[in-house]
């Protein structure tokens, strides 16, 4: 095992054969050709502390990787150090796509948990595109799935009241991390998030975000620790933010 800045390199510890995730409901099976192929594309795993950093804006890299344990979020920075977080990334979520296809990342992503992430040669990923099509259709759907994220936070930047706002990101990290079995698949869900990073991602001040918040807590729908927060009250939060929430379809792992 290599430790280095913060991570901690080994071989595999989960056989794609045993993987955790797979037996979730959240997640589609794989045909044995593609459960042996993604075998053979999966190369060891990377074990990255609390708040360091995964992938850089900027920066080129020869993997990409998928969340097997842990949180992190994705990012983005002004040079005067004003952060934008974009979204949230739980266990399934694939990271680095971005920069395999585009050459750089356009944003960097941090662990806001200790993470274990499931490593991939980014040279190998033309090799999927050619001889598995299902899988390739499943990495689009997954590109494309950030996207319907981006529409929503930008729908909440543009048109969300602050309130709407915050009611409608606790109510979707909470439905995301319950599908993925996150806190242990217990109830309620502790979410391991700041007021910071809920204001970087609302685009509110710190103090208006405090105030938001608080109104949440005084209905009972959310309870604030001290570096994060449990929500008592999904569905309510959902009404609030006038969100459906998601429809529980299975989604692509790889």
């Amino acid at each position: 095992m290599e430790v280095k800045n913060g991570r901690s390199i080994s071989t595999r510890r989960y056989p794609c054969e045993k993987c955790p995730l797979r037996p979730l409901p959240a997640f589609r099976p794989f045909t044995s050709d593609e459960l042996a192929f993604i075998s053979q594309f999966k190369k060891g795993e990377l074990t990255v502390a609390k708040g360091s950093t995964v992938l850089i804006e900027g920066t080129h890299s020869a993997h990409l990787y998928t969340v097997l344990f842990g949180w992190g979020f994705r990012y983005k920075l002004l040079e005067d150090g004003r952060r934008q977080v974009l979204n949230y990334v739980m266990p399934g979520d694939m990271i680095g796509l971005q920069g395999s296809i585009m050459g750089e990342m356009e944003h960097s992503v941090e662990a806001l948990s200790n993470l274990m992430l499931c490593v991939f040669e980014r040279d190998e990923l033309y090799a999927l595109y050619r001889k598995f099509p299902s899988l390739a259709f499943d990495i689009t759907w997954l590109a494309a799935r950030e996207e319907c994220m981006l529409d929503e936070n930008l729908l909440s930047l543009g048109r969300r009241t602050a309130l709407e706002r915050a009611a409608y990101l606790l109510a979707f990290i909470e439905s995301r991390a319950a599908s993925v079995g996150l806190n242990g698949g217990k109830s309620p869900v502790e979410i391991p998030i700041t007021q910071t990073h809920i204001a970087d991602t609302l685009g509110l001040s710190l103090v208006h975000t405090n105030k938001t918040l608080r109104k949440l807590a005084n209905r009972k729908l959310i309870r604030w620790l001290e570096r994060s927060y449990v929500i008592l009250e999904p569905e309510a939060l959902r009404e609030i933010a006038r969100w459906s929430g998601s429809d529980g379809a299975p989604r692509p792992l790889v």
